[in-house]
């Protein structure tokens, strides 16, 4: 099965041309988030190097989130014109999931992580089993290093731009009985090559992206990070306390007035 594919989530664009396990063709770039700049001028240089053209494929696969919003709209604009165009099949694959397939067959628990916003980290666990299936042990999470650190109960290997960044922190807030496992230099960004061998296996089961398809976005609400900024008092307490504050400051005017 030939597949164009494409991972955008991040400042690092990965696109391939795979046929099955076999990469025709491959290119991998820091784009600083200019996707939509060269993201078609790549897909057409890989379209020339593999001698193929769009309707010789058999399905397309896009990275899906999360991640950045700019480039997770510009990958998967980019392939709904393909699909569009060429009536091909379309995959979407959640980009922490694609990592996972990074370290295939890897015996230990796996743990992508990716950078969010605020200081905050995006980040799933997985394991492959026996049979060589990927199994999802936590789904796509969001929060800050300390909150990732203190989901960890047992070993794990942590890798991607997040962990790179953030390990210190991680490291302080995990158990003195979960082991950190060092992953491989290659693991660390997230690649169209895996992206795309995850968008294969989907394709064979029959799994296609809906008319409706959109990036998958995992933040926090708003609310729920101006929680954790009050350290951790509810909205409604600090009403009664702003409350409480004015009600204090008048009767002090009302008093001095009096004396």
């Amino acid at each position: 099965m030939k597949v164009l594919a494409v991972e955008t989530s991040t400042a690092w664009q990965s696109v391939a041309i795979l046929d099955g396990p076999r990469v025709l063709a491959r290119y991998d770039q820091d784009t600083a988030g200019s996707h939509a700049k060269v993201l078609l001028p790549t897909i057409d240089c890989l379209f020339s190097e593999s001698g193929l053209t769009l309707n010789q494929l058999d399905g397309l696969v896009v990275s899906i989130g999360p991640g950045s919003f700019t480039g997770l709209r510009a990958g998967l604009a980019t392939l709904l014109g393909f699909r569009t165009i060429s009536q091909l099949p379309l995959a979407v694959v959640p980009t922490l999931e694609g990592m996972a397939w990074n370290l295939r067959g890897n015996s230990a628990l796996l743990c992508p992580v990716l950078n969010s916003r605020r200081g905050e980290l995006y980040w799933a666990i997985f394991r492959w089993t026996s049979e060589g299936r990927l199994e999802r042990v936590v789904s796509e999470q969001v929060g800050t290093p300390i909150m990732l650190g203190t989901a960890l109960t047992e070993s794990a290997l942590l890798f991607g731009e997040g962990w790179l960044l953030e390990a210190s922190a991680i490291r302080a807030s995990i158990l003195s009985s979960v082991t950190i496992i060092k992953a491989p230099d290659q693991a660390m960004k997230p690649s169209a090559v895996s992206i795309g061998l995850a968008g294969i296996e989907r394709l064979r089961r029959g799994e296609r992206a809906g008319v409706g398809i959109s990036p998958l976005y995992v933040q926090r609400t708003a609310a729920e990070l101006k929680y954790e900024e009050s350290g951790g008092v509810s909205p409604a307490v600090l009403r009664q306390h702003r409350v409480a504050r004015k009600v204090q400051e008048r009767v002090g005017t009302q008093k001095g007035r009096r004396a």
